[in-house]
């Protein structure tokens, strides 16, 4: 599990479209690498749209926005495409990067218990270090950016 003050491993994943993404690329802005369950959920296509209508102002303050589930590239860009998502998802099918971070975990629904992600979100500085986590129960979907920026 990583914590605050904690290095973001240099390896982060493959997006959409099956391109390797590495911590530095982002050196030198602040980095929105968010984890969310599902593509074309409820909640989670709130969160997306919150963070996309938001997401220059986000950018003119400093941020890079990266979304990351264990869906697969296909979802993936059919999520992007449906929703005109501006930044790029991560298709962490064996949830390698929600391993490290520690949001693959146990889940309860109608009293039946399941592994999925849980709904986290981490604000890492420019020099890769996490400076602040949005933890499941605090993640606001529908004002997600306001919190970020807060």
């Amino acid at each position: 599990m990583i914590n605050i003050g904690d290095m973001a491993p240099e390896v982060l994943g493959r997006d959409e479209q099956g391109r390797e993404l590495r911590l530095s690329d982002y050196r030198g802005r602040k980095l929105v690498l968010y984890f969310y369950p599902k593509d074309m959920t409820s909640g989670c296509t709130a969160q997306a749209c919150n963070l996309r209508d938001n997401y220059d102002e986000l950018r003119s303050k400093g941020y890079e926005v990266l979304g990351v589930s264990v869906q697969d590239e296909k979802s993936h860009n059919k999520f992007i495409e449906k929703n005109q998502l501006p930044f790029h998802l991560i298709a962490d099918t064996d949830h390698t990067l929600g391993d490290a971070f520690g949001t693959w975990g146990e889940k309860s629904m109608y009293g039946r218990k399941y592994f999925g992600t849980l709904r986290t979100t981490f604000v890492i500085d420019e020099e890769g270090r996490v400076e602040r986590i949005i933890l499941p129960k605090q993640v606001k979907t529908k004002d997600h950016a306001r919190q970020i920026m807060e």
